[in-house]
């Protein structure tokens, strides 16, 4: 991509591709394709999940950022407004949605309603964010717009709510949560999704990464540097024990975002891939193919990603899942290694596992 002509190179070419007619499927996630795939699929599917919406204070919400927030226009926050059609316009999405800024500190943003989606964005956020890192935010509350994803915030709403109802049923809010529990995985690749979508709008993989040191670290981009950055999102992958595996599932599960240093380093690995390639040489599924999207595909797509997850994942967890796959044979050993770290820290030898200078061998 060319240098603009004022020579900063943070500043991406306004010369940016467009992708007429790409389908939200392009850029998902596996999870949340898949996800998106048979929700979509589903008679009904509409009809419900609108009525649910109307269930829930989506048109409070609506009234609330009409009447005490600022609409974005060409009179109000035009330069976001600006950003809002170019996001559109890349990724086509032909009825641009309304967006709001509202008086917050914290740095937020949302996408929310089924049948219009309106955009949110803090104060927060806007005083945080240069243009470039902005426009992909900006990107990826239009990628959450073009794929439904309000859907997963509704029916996380509705069945919260049914949760608190039901708490008195034996496990009825057992088996409520459950589903809870997988819809916020849904959720959380969804951001990831977005992400996506914020780096074909914006195009400048620096921005995003960026955007994503500041919401973690703030207005101090000085202070900050990408790759100790991500290099902080592969110590908190593979560092630690089990038992700190087992605190990272505890931590993430009540979440609807991914951490912020994983949603760079998966930004990152997509950027490089051959997916995100294609995709910028204009080799994309279209929109009028979504009808004819596979189910079983996509859940095929959405295991493989998992079962390649744990084949890569330097997670200790992880690790020991491998090896009982696997069928490893001193098990026992390899558990008590993962849970209390390698037998180098303690009276190693004794076994015959480790090597003459007492650190265990490696092995795959």
């Amino acid at each position: 991509m060319t240098e603009s002509p004022g020579g900063d190179a943070n500043v991406p070419s306004r010369n940016r591709k467009r992708f007429p007619g790409i389908s939200s499927r392009s850029y998902e996630h596996p999870a949340d394709r898949s996800a998106l795939v048979a929700l979509r699929k589903l008679s009904g599917f509409d009809t419900v999940f609108k009525t649910l919406s109307g269930l829930l204070p989506e048109r409070s919400l609506r009234l609330l950022f009409l009447s005490d927030s600022v609409r974005v226009g060409d009179q109000q926050f035009a330069h976001l407004h600006a950003m809002l059609r170019d996001a559109c316009y890349v990724l086509d999405l032909e009825k641009v949605p309304p967006m709001y800024v509202n008086q917050d500190p914290q740095p937020n943003a949302m996408c929310i309603g089924l049948d219009e989606p309106i955009i949110v964005v803090t104060t927060g956020l806007v005083e945080l964010l240069d243009e470039e890192e902005m426009r992909a935010v900006i990107g990826h509350e239009v990628g959450h717009a073009l794929s439904g994803h309000a859907v997963y915030r509704t029916i996380l709403l509705f069945l919260t709510n049914l949760a608190t109802k039901v708490a008195w049923i034996p496990l009825g809010n057992v088996a409520v949560m459950a589903i809870v529990t997988a819809l916020r995985e849904w959720f959380r690749k969804s951001e990831l999704s977005a992400d996506r979508a914020g780096l074909l709008v914006g195009q400048d993989l620096q921005a995003s990464m960026r955007g994503l040191m500041k919401l973690a670290g703030g207005n101090h981009l000085h202070e900050m540097n990408v790759d100790a950055f991500l290099k902080q999102a592969e110590e908190y992958e593979s560092g630690g024990d089990l038992r700190d595996s087992v605190l990272k599932i505890l931590n993430v599960l009540p979440r609807s975002h991914p951490f912020t240093t994983v949603r760079a380093a998966e930004l990152k690995k997509w950027a490089e891939s051959r997916d995100y390639q294609r995709i910028m040489d204009g080799h994309y599924p279209r929109r009028d193919e979504d009808k004819d999207a596979s189910v079983s595909d996509s859940f095929k797509d959405s295991a493989a990603h998992y079962a390649e997850s744990v084949r890569t994942s330097k997670d200790p967890l992880m690790g020991l899942v491998r090896d009982i796959a696997g069928g490893a044979g001193d098990l026992g050993g390899k558990l008590r290694d993962t849970v209390f770290g390698s037998r180098a820290n303690g009276a190693g030898g004794s076994n015959g596992t480790s090597g003459s200078d007492g650190s265990e061998s490696a092995g795959k």
